[in-house]
Protein backbone atom coordinates (compact mmCIF):
# COMPACT_ATOMS: atom_id res chain seq x y z
CA UNK A 1 0.00 0.00 0.00
CA UNK A 2 1.29 3.52 -1.08
CA UNK A 3 0.21 6.33 1.49
CA UNK A 4 0.14 9.54 1.16
CA UNK A 5 2.89 12.90 1.93
CA UNK A 6 0.41 13.26 4.80
CA UNK A 7 -0.22 9.51 5.90
CA UNK A 8 3.74 9.39 6.39
CA UNK A 9 3.88 12.55 8.30
CA UNK A 10 1.42 11.21 10.60
CA UNK A 11 3.07 7.92 10.86
CA UNK A 12 6.61 9.38 11.37
CA UNK A 13 5.13 11.39 14.09
CA UNK A 14 4.02 8.43 15.74
CA UNK A 15 7.05 6.92 15.65
CA UNK A 16 9.07 9.28 17.12
CA UNK A 17 6.31 9.27 19.87
CA UNK A 18 7.42 6.03 20.70
CA UNK A 19 10.82 6.29 20.13
CA UNK A 20 10.62 9.25 22.54
CA UNK A 21 9.26 7.25 24.59
CA UNK A 22 11.64 4.61 25.68
CA UNK A 23 14.15 7.84 27.14
CA UNK A 24 11.56 8.06 29.66
CA UNK A 25 11.89 5.80 33.02
CA UNK A 26 10.71 2.45 32.97
CA UNK A 27 8.46 2.71 35.34
CA UNK A 28 6.51 5.61 33.75
CA UNK A 29 6.78 4.46 29.82
CA UNK A 30 3.94 2.41 29.29
CA UNK A 31 2.06 5.93 30.56
CA UNK A 32 3.38 7.32 27.59
CA UNK A 33 3.23 5.14 25.07
CA UNK A 34 -0.91 4.94 26.20
CA UNK A 35 -0.87 8.95 25.70
CA UNK A 36 0.52 8.99 22.17
CA UNK A 37 -1.62 5.91 21.05
CA UNK A 38 -4.68 7.45 23.08
CA UNK A 39 -4.18 10.88 20.96
CA UNK A 40 -4.13 9.54 17.59
CA UNK A 41 -7.29 7.27 18.22
CA UNK A 42 -8.99 9.70 19.29
CA UNK A 43 -8.37 11.94 15.51
CA UNK A 44 -9.18 8.50 13.41
CA UNK A 45 -12.34 9.80 12.26
CA UNK A 46 -11.08 12.81 10.39
CA UNK A 47 -11.40 12.83 7.15
CA UNK A 48 -8.29 11.65 4.85
CA UNK A 49 -8.96 15.03 2.62
CA UNK A 50 -9.37 17.53 5.40
CA UNK A 51 -5.63 18.26 4.83
CA UNK A 52 -5.87 21.53 7.07
CA UNK A 53 -7.32 19.66 10.25
CA UNK A 54 -4.59 17.06 9.94
CA UNK A 55 -1.61 19.15 9.01
CA UNK A 56 -2.87 21.60 12.40
CA UNK A 57 -2.64 18.30 14.32
CA UNK A 58 0.58 17.22 12.93
CA UNK A 59 1.77 20.72 14.00
CA UNK A 60 0.38 20.56 17.88
CA UNK A 61 2.11 16.75 17.90
CA UNK A 62 4.97 18.11 17.52
CA UNK A 63 4.88 20.68 19.93
CA UNK A 64 3.39 18.24 22.04
CA UNK A 65 6.35 15.55 21.56
CA UNK A 66 8.78 18.72 22.05
CA UNK A 67 7.40 19.72 25.42
CA UNK A 68 7.47 16.04 26.67
CA UNK A 69 10.21 14.85 25.50
CA UNK A 70 12.03 17.43 27.90
CA UNK A 71 14.01 15.52 29.95
CA UNK A 72 12.38 17.20 33.08
CA UNK A 73 9.31 15.44 32.58
CA UNK A 74 8.90 11.80 34.25
CA UNK A 75 5.55 11.31 34.01
CA UNK A 76 1.98 11.74 31.85
CA UNK A 77 -1.71 10.95 32.96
Amino acid sequence: MRYSGLQRDVLALYRKCLRESRKKPASTRAHFEAFARKEFQKHLHFDKKDFSAIEYLLRKGQRQLEMYSSPGIKDIH
